[in-house]
Parts: C-alpha cells; sequence; structure tokens
C-alpha cells in the first residue's frame, strides 16, 4: 500500500482483501525512496501473489510501473490490482492485459500530471492575490 502524506488513511486500500502481509510506504515525493516496496520486492518468492489496491499505488509514472510488473513477475510472482481486475502471472504474457496496464497506467499518469498543474495555478493565483506565501 501507498499514501502520499503521513495524515492520509490506507484503510480503504485492500479492503475485504485477505493478506498475510502488508508492506505500506508513506512518501510526498513521487520518485522517493519506498523502502517497503523494496523490501516486499526481496520478501517475495515464487509463487507468492502481490495484492495492490491499484495502478497508481504501485507506481505513479508508466515507465516505473512497467519496470516493476516486470522485475516482480520475473521473480514468478503473480500481481493482482484489485481496482483495475487485472492480474499478471509469470508464465503468462497476456497481450490484453500488457495493453491495459499501458493504457491505465498512461491515464494514471495523465491525471497525476493534471493535478500537479492545478495545484500550481492554484498557488500562483493565490500568491497574485496576495494570499499565499
Amino acid at each position: 500500500m501507498r499514501v502520499s502524506t503521513p495524515e492520509q488513511s490506507s484503510e480503504r486500500q485492500l479492503v475485504d482483501v485477505e493478506v498475510d502481509r502488508i508492506f505500506e510506504d508513506r512518501v510526498l515525493d513521487a520518485r522517493a525512496d519506498r523502502p517497503a516496496l523494496r523490501e516486499l520486492i526481496e520478501y517475495v518468492r515464487a509463487g507468492d501473489t502481490i495484492v495492490v489496491h491499484s495502478l497508481d499505488r504501485l507506481a505513479r509514472n508508466l515507465d516505473d510501473l512497467r519496470s516493476l510488473v516486470r522485475e516482480i513477475t520475473a521473480k514468478g510472482v503473480t500481481l493482482c490490482f484489485v481496482t483495475e481486475n487485472l492480474v499478471f502471472r509469470p508464465s503468462d504474457a497476456d497481450p490484453l492485459n500488457n495493453l491495459l496496464l499501458s493504457v491505465l497506467g498512461a491515464f494514471a499518469e495523465f491525471e497525476r500530471a493534471l493535478i500537479r498543474e492545478r495545484q500550481r495555478e492554484g498557488i500562483a493565483a493565490a500568491k497574485a492575490a496576495g494570499g499565499h506565501r
């Protein structure tokens, strides 16, 4: 699981999903080191399954998402995304799943870019009005 700020709750992630162990990162920067993710990748073994709430909880950009999916499945580990209902198995290079990963990952990256743009615009407008320092 991943949340972007210490104040955010990860409770909505993996509701009603039974797991053996939870790995959770709380990072402010999209490019920040994610120790729990690294610990998870080192911990899992062939035959294990990783369950993630959604694509954007695993990675913040398409390149990282695709790289992580390849890294995890190369270890013989299955990767399940609950929200998108996508499953990546080590022995199955499903072309449709790969297409959906790319398309949905690109939309998530685009959405994140729009959010950052709106934040910059809001800060600039507040500064112009004298309300933000």
